[in-house]
């Protein structure tokens, strides 16, 4: 199977990222409803960033697997960021039951994992 690489204007890259978030204190709410909104915008959000792209999602109902490529002037760290903050924010305008359980607009844990 021949290797596929992307390119940036003096760069070649195959940066495939697994990367696993939760929701914080392990609540099990991404239900059927919360789920499939919370994909559409995983989605859209990884669309906006030049470059990113999801080869596989699956949105458990207290975490999320994410297997995605992310271009090298990307830190993870920082797409992790913004992904995490705005699809918060779009969850608790979509959803405002779920500020009941979340204060200070959190609603993931702190950290994350990456493999490569």
């Amino acid at each position: 199977m021949p290797r596929q690489f992307s390119k940036l204007s003096h760069s070649l890259y195959e940066c495939k990222y697994h990367i696993v978030f939760c929701r914080k204190y392990r609540y099990k709410i991404l239900d059927k409803v919360v789920s499939d909104y919370a994909k559409q915008q995983i989605y859209r959000l990884c669309n906006q960033k030049d470059g990113v792209e999801v080869l596989e999602l699956n949105v458990q109902i207290d975490h999320v697997h994410l297997v995605a490529t992310i271009p090298p002037k990307y830190a993870v760290s920082g797409f992790m960021g913004y992904l995490k903050g705005k699809l918060a924010l779009g969850l608790f305008d979509r959803f405002p039951q779920l500020r009941k359980g979340y204060w200070g607009q959190h609603v993931w844990s702190r950290g994350y994992s990456w493999f490569r």
